[in-house]
């Protein structure tokens, strides 16, 4: 085998396994897969192992994962919270483009570039790209004012910088003369006044008539942004610009959850925009950073001014309007982000010709810098997102949950052994929530469809003994069956089809050092569910329960389900004539109390301020007797009241042996809002453990 790699199929396969394992090994560093693909065209590229080269293959399938990035970003753009808070939006979009804009400009010109490479360096750090958008969306503060101003901003930004690219990329083919500025200003105006107002027309004609057909629908949408790239090209314009408005022309008639942007972000984040990042790595010589003492006091410049200039924009729109630090920190969270948008116009200025050859070293340290700005800010802009969101959620009021959904509880039975322990847990949850639906319980059989049968006959069997003994307590069941290669997916399917508000799973407190918290099922469904669920282990009958011990983390009480889920254990209380025992984890007990009492039925909660967790073990848990009932009221990953102990909790209850526990986590918001990411996955935890101590 000779190198770098000539068969086409040799490309294409080593380039998947490295889409496949460099993302993979991100996740385990807790760093955003972005800057996977990055790593590799640096490590497998010309100036690495020379593995790959930057050949017309790459090149090509970058070239269509750069359009796919900026039609993205037209998608996902919030026209509707641009038009909320517009004044706002204009006022942080013009203030983050013009302020790196002018720093940029300055330092290209400190490095001896050309006044139009100069003003295309300043450019590049305009734009940014909303990563951390996902963690507010998880946290529930999405439509707080400052938030919508930084999205809405993103808007102008991201236009500002095409805009501006295309002046630049025009000019260097010409003269600057009165007469290249009316052609291009009258060019650019006929083309979007084409692509913005034709397309929704044909859009909306084209739909119409295509019966849903899904492929049909995919490949008028990639016509259209090919289309309107080519176009691009013979106005004398990028094809991104012409990709980018394409994306705004169809804004409004792809629905941002709808199947046909799931198979639009699916397309693109498999495959082509990973070989956009992978062709950039390539460019990438490490050779640079070492060459010389300017090359690391040019980086520490650039990374300086790319993140200051965006606190500096997100300060000045804060004094204005009278957002607080929280709302200010948050703003510069989502606006720091240099993603995939900024590494697309870096990448055009770079393979236009901009920089002669006296200066490739400087364009070579450009598109590294931001390379590792990119690395350095993935990391920056969500963390600050994930750190002041949780703030943000304490400091204003929470959002009500809809409860229009009738109250359905799904118990997921694989043992005969734990029927009836469960089924008397579904009786008391249904009692409390007062609903006259049936218990659903649900089996699922994990094999191949058509070599199921014994198993379904078996399922069956388990199912007719909770269907007598729901009988006996006069309680309506409905008994579901799913055949699944995976069980949590078997969960999950079922909940939805069956609108499912409540889910029991047990789980028999096995504890294995490979398992993340309950086991790969039950983590599973957790993770991919945001219906209340209860993972229980209970050996003794619910009704010789005398005492309730309520495990209560920091800021649980801000969570959007907590007063539900307290009247939920309030009501299991009041039919069990037990008693209840709160303990507060390092949080204000006036908040829970006030909480408590607001919900139904009159319960009296005996709250306890705990200092720490290890306190908890210590003091809280060392009396506990059979007839004791602990809950632990969790949270999952990304929510304000997620902490790391959460994780290793449940092992430790049920290495304690405790007899009866549950793990109650509270209904959570229905989707996770992705715009204005690029559906770059980032981690859900970024936070450090002292973070969540402070």
């Amino acid at each position: 085998m000779h190198f770098p790699l000539k068969e086409p199929v040799l490309i294409f396969g080593f380039a998947v396994l490295i889409f496949l394992l460099f993302p993979i090994l991100m996740g385990k560093l807790r760093i955003p897969a972005i800057i996977g693909p990055i790593i590799a065209g640096i490590i497998v590229g010309p100036n690495g192992l020379e593995i790959l080269e930057r050949d017309s293959t790459i090149q090509l399938l970058g070239t269509v994962g750069l359009l796919f990035i900026m039609f993205i970003a037209g998608l996902e753009l919030d026209l509707d919270g641009f038009k909320k808070y517009r004044n706002r939006s204009i006022l942080f979009g013009m203030l983050s483009f013009l302020i790196p804009l002018v720093l940029g400009v300055l330092i290209g010109l400190w490095l001896h570039l050309s006044m139009l490479s100069a003003i295309l360096f300043g450019s590049i750090f305009s734009t940014h790209t909303l990563l951390g958008y996902p963690a507010i969306s998880r946290l529930g503060v999405a439509k707080n004012q400052a938030v919508t101003t930084a999205v809405g901003g993103t808007l102008l930004t991201d236009s500002l910088a095409l805009l501006f690219l295309a002046v630049i990329t025009g000019a260097s083919e010409g003269h600057l003369t009165v007469g290249f500025f009316v052609y291009l200003i009258v060019a650019t105006a006929l083309f979007a006044v084409v692509v913005l107002f034709l397309t929704p027309y044909l859009t909306k004609w084209f739909f119409k008539r295509s019966n849903n057909e899904g492929t049909t629908e995919f490949n008028f949408v990639l016509a259209i942004l090919f289309v309107a790239g080519a176009i691009s090209l013979f106005v004398g314009l990028e094809p991104i610009i012409g990709a980018f408005l394409a994306g705004l022309a169809l804004n409004r008639y792809i629905y941002d959850h709808g199947p046909l942007m799931n198979r639009i972000r699916f397309t693109a984040n498999a495959l082509f925009i990973p070989f956009f990042l992978l062709s950039v790595g390539m460019l990438m010589d490490l050779g640079v950073l070492i060459s010389s003492p300017k090359t690391l006091l040019t980086i520490a410049l650039i990374t300086i001014v790319a993140i200051g200039s965006k606190l500096l924009a997100s300060w000045v729109t804060s004094k204005v309007y009278g957002y607080s630090k929280t709302e200010r920190n948050v703003i510069f969270g989502l606006s720091t982000t240099h993603a995939a948008a900024t590494l697309a116009i870096t990448l055009v200025g770079y393979e236009f010709g901009l920089f002669d050859q006296q200066i490739i070293n400087a364009v070579i340290i450009v598109i590294l810098v931001t390379c590792i700005l990119g690395l350095v800010t993935c990391i920056l802009g969500p963390y600050l997102c994930e750190k002041y969101g949780r703030k943000l959620v304490v400091a204003q009021d929470k959002e009500s949950l809809d409860d229009t959904l009738p109250e359905r509880i799904l118990i997921t039975i694989t043992n005969s052994d734990t029927i009836e322990s469960l089924l008397d847990l579904g009786f008391v949850l249904k009692k409390a929530k007062k609903t006259e639906e049936p218990i659903y319980p649900l089996t699922v059989i994990q094999k191949d469809l058509k070599q199921a049968d014994h198993e379904v006959a078996q399922a069956e069997r388990m199912l007719g003994h909770a269907l007598t003994y729901a009988s006996g307590a006069d309680v309506p069941v409905r008994l579901l069956t799913r055949v699944d290669h995976n069980i949590g997916w078997g969960i999950e399917r079922a909940a939805t089809e069956e609108r499912i508000t409540t889910i029991i799973v047990g789980w028999d407190g096995s504890v294995k050092e490979s398992q993340k918290v309950f086991g790969r099922v039950i983590d599973n469904f957790l993770e991919h569910t945001y219906q209340r669920s209860l993972i229980t282990t209970i050996k003794h009958p619910l009704n010789t329960m005398e005492r309730v011990i309520l495990i209560l983390p920091n800021n649980i009480v801000h969570k959007p389900g907590f007063e539900d889920s307290i009247a939920i254990i309030k009501g299991i209380v009041s039919q069990l004539n037990a008693t209840i025992q709160g303990l507060v984890i390092r949080d204000d007990l006036e908040a829970y109390r006030k909480a408590s009492e607001q919900v139904h039925p009159n319960v009296e909660v005996e709250f306890q301020s705990i200092d720490c967790w290890n306190s908890v073990y210590k003091n809280g848990l060392n009396d506990i007797k059979s007839t004791d009932l602990v809950i632990l009221l969790s949270a999952r990953k990304g929510t304000v009241a997620w902490h790391p102990e959460l994780e290793t909790l449940p092992k430790k209850l049920a290495s304690m042996n405790l007899e009866n526990f549950i793990v109650f986590y509270p209904t959570e918001m229905k989707e996770t809002d992705i715009r204005g990411s690029r559906g770059t996955e980032i981690p859900k935890e970024l936070l450090l453990k002292s973070d969540y101590e402070s």
